[in-house]
């Protein structure tokens, strides 16, 4: 085929990175396959309706798709101008003196075609591949995203609801209290300072009533935008503290890390890219061959179109750069500093990979512990509160006591919640970092690391 010859430029190879043979803070057994859909996990309907619904309708998903299709006119671009165009002209005159007329007609198809010897076409082909793979797994990147940001902004939701029923319980509870405080101080049995003192843990308790409302608000309002609907209610399921936060931690290999990871995979394609548009530069600076013929019909009388002839005509050309004062080098140089800037970005992109990796894990790890002695400490404080209210009843301690130990009771319940909030976030961002979260079956087939 006439279109062959030599390709210059750099040929792409699929890049690779060493890594450790497994992650620092990795102590499950090492395995190699990462649930796609690790939201099911938490068994929650209402949570996998609103992924579904922010899938179709997120604007940032829809932006992410129009640029893969985009991309895909691209390459359906750079593919046709490798082959040979044909024009159809066509031309009519006609000249009149002292009353004798002539005209003339002409009507054929142009063929020209511009051979690619260099390899300028087929690698201005294969960088519009690259792109349009490149948008792709941006396209799942921003799907893996707005998955756990659809995620965590609904258990943060849960937990600011259940935050706020503790709270309001709270309070009503204080305010109870606090109206026995006053008749037993109209009553002389205790001082201005109890009774101060019951006034101000009231307040405390009721300055967080709008403060979690705020928060709850502000979650729905960031939902909303995620599902792609104006700001308002958002349902949701069972309350925080009946779900499950603690899950069996995905284990891989870092080295599948760069197999599953979208963003890793689009950089991998822009550098892919660039590399190629250093073949197309590189092209630049050698002779073009142009081949141009015509083929058609030609009659020197309107009025007589069957006495038609047939024209044609054939002929070559050679373009060759000459001098352009440096235009063309500069253009190379350009193309490979490019595409050194991709892959510097590739290789950022790896390592921020493998921190973010290391942070969920570690987050995880340590978030356990925590919450551990969180529970422990609020089923203390809880006993506690319990107590002091019996002692005061008794009359061996002061009302103080009483309500310190429910403000320890208090501070401990809330504190649990954010740290089991917390914890379940670590896992969200852990099956992000992993690269999870593809969707149809055809994307879970083409993540696989073997693929």
């Amino acid at each position: 085929m006439m279109t062959g010859g030599c390709m210059l430029g750099p040929d792409f190879q699929r890049l690779s990175y060493q890594s450790a043979a497994r992650f620092r803070f990795d102590t499950a057994a090492l395995d190699t396959t990462v649930n796609l859909r690790w939201w099911e996990l938490f068994g929650d309907t209402v949570l996998d309706t609103l992924i579904l619904e922010a899938l179709v309708n997120n604007p940032d998903v829809r932006v992410a798709a129009a640029r893969v299709a985009a991309a895909r006119a691209s390459l359906g671009y750079t593919e046709g101008i490798r082959w040979p165009e044909v024009h159809m002209s066509g031309m009519v005159s006609g000249t009149g003196l002292s009353g004798n007329t002539s005209s003339s007609f002409h009507l054929y198809p142009e063929f020209s075609w511009e051979i690619g010897f260099w390899g300028k076409y087929r690698r201005m082909n294969e960088s519009a591949r690259a792109d349009l793979l490149a948008s792709e797994h941006a396209h799942r990147m921003v799907q893996l995203s707005l998955l756990t940001a659809v995620a965590t902004t609904y258990f943060t939701l849960l937990a600011a609801r259940d935050q706020l029923a503790l709270t309001e319980h709270t309070l009503a509870s204080r305010d109870s209290a606090l109206l026995i405080m006053q008749d037993k101080y109209a009553g002389g049995m205790i001082s201005k300072m109890d009774l101060n003192q019951a006034k101000i843990q009231r307040d405390l308790a009721a300055a967080m009533v709008p403060y979690y409302r705020r928060l709850i608000a502000l979650n729905e309002n960031a939902l909303g935008v995620l599902l792609g609907r104006p700001p308002q209610s958002i349902p949701t399921g069972e309350p925080f503290y009946q779900h499950r936060y603690e899950l069996d931690i995905p284990a891989g290999l870092p080295s599948q890390l760069l197999r599953r990871r979208p963003d890793i995979l689009e950089a991998e394609a822009r550098y892919h890219a660039r590399l190629a548009e250093v073949g197309v530069a590189e092209a630049m600076r050698w002779p073009s061959l142009s081949l141009t013929g015509l083929l058609g019909v030609a009659s020197n009388d309107l009025t007589a179109l069957s006495a038609t002839g047939l024209s044609w005509s054939a002929g070559a050309s050679l373009f060759s750069p000459l001098y352009q004062f440096g235009r063309n080098k500069r253009q190379v140089e350009m193309a490979r500093a490019q595409a050194e800037a991709a892959l510097a970005s590739y290789e950022k992109n790896v390592l921020q990979a493998f921190r973010e990796v290391e942070d969920a894990l570690i987050n995880i790890s340590t978030y356990r512990q925590e919450l551990k002695v969180q529970e422990s400490r609020t089923r203390t404080a809880i006993e506690s509160e319990k107590m002091a209210y019996v002692r005061y009843d008794e009359g061996s301690t002061t009302y103080l006591e009483v309500l310190e130990q429910q403000r320890q009771s208090f501070s401990a319940q809330l504190d649990v919640l954010f740290t089991r909030l917390n914890l379940l976030r670590s896992y969200i961002f852990l099956y992000k970092a992993l690269g999870g979260g593809w969707l149809t079956p055809q994307e879970e087939g083409s993540s696989s690391p073997s693929g």
